[in-house]
């Protein structure tokens, strides 16, 4: 089984990406899968998917800015919106030379791929949306209050979205709610999370990336004109119990995707957390079935 290593890039005028990889040993010419996490996480998500991938693939995962260990220089005074993270992003691959690559994508992951896919939408050969959502049906109950700090952008609005959500239990709650298995999560995912959230100045960088979060449902419609046009593959494997990203999401790929997979599992948002074994066949399945057929 391959080593995951640890390792960061400087990016982006002065951004120290960190991100984790592994490659197989005998192939070091496999095809690139990029994992892209989402809120409140970061790579970290991906500590035990990794090593199922990589005895196939080169796997790269790195932290978006303001989340995990990436770090951002005060001086740089950085906009923490989605089309800085998705150029950061973009600056990243170039940097270690990813020219084509597949994608597994979750939750934030999915809108700074998709405007990625915008830009350079023949870089991508394959697609995987673990609850990644791109269609407004998918966007379930919890997003109201969210929602409504967007119609009014007050203060008031963003404190009640601050008090609701930036908390351990909330936290906390993002990973067992709709789990199976709560009791198999293990701890250090959402304390890590916590932590990490807690660090000076990120509450206000979070509450900035979920007010600027419309900006991606307002490209909702460029998004599936990139899938009618590329035709994409795409796996939706989806934690159907998600309070956030409701099974319509996923099934809505259908309409611009009509070869797309969609698999729906009894799992909440972090269907990862329990369900990596299921995720990891299905997507080596997908995926096999995916350069194959690029190699007639």
């Amino acid at each position: 089984m391959s080593t995951t290593e640890i390792k960061s890039v400087e990016v982006d005028s002065g951004i120290s990406i960190f991100y984790r990889t592994a490659s197989p040993a005998d192939n070091p010419e496999a095809p690139t899968i990029l994992l892209l996490h989402g809120f409140p996480t970061s790579s970290h998500q991906y500590r035990n998917l990794i090593p199922h991938l990589s005895q196939h693939y080169r796997v790269v995962a790195p932290d978006l800015p303001g989340f995990g260990f990436t770090t951002v220089p005060a001086e740089r005074t950085y906009s923490y919106t989605f089309a800085e993270l998705t150029n950061t992003i973009g600056a990243f691959l170039d940097a270690l030379q990813i020219r084509s690559f597949a994608v597994y994508i979750f939750d934030y992951g999915a809108p700074v791929l998709l405007r990625l896919a915008l830009q350079r939408p023949e870089a991508i050969t394959a697609i995987v949306s673990q609850n990644g959502n791109a269609y407004t049906e998918g966007l379930g109950a919890a997003w109201a209050p969210i929602q409504k700090y967007w119609a009014s952008g007050s203060a008031e609005d963003r404190k009640v979205v601050l008090d609701t959500v930036f908390t351990y239990d909330t936290t906390k709650w993002q990973y067992t709610h709709g789990s199976r298995a709560p009791d198999a999560i293990a701890p250090e995912t959402y304390t890590l999370d916590w932590a990490l959230l807690q660090r000076p100045g990120n509450f206000d960088i979070q509450l900035d990336l979920f007010k600027d979060y419309q900006t991606n449902v307002a490209l909702y419609p460029q998004f599936q004109e990139y899938f009618r046009k590329s035709q994409v593959p795409l796996l939706a494997v989806w934690g159907k119990n998600d309070a956030f990203f409701v099974p319509p999401g996923a099934e809505a790929f259908k309409r611009d995707l009509p070869k797309a997979e969609v698999v729906l599992l009894d799992a909440g948002h972090f269907a990862g957390e329990t369900e990596t074994a299921e995720i990891a066949a299905l997507m080596l399945k997908f995926l096999k079935g995916v350069f194959n057929h690029k190699k007639q």
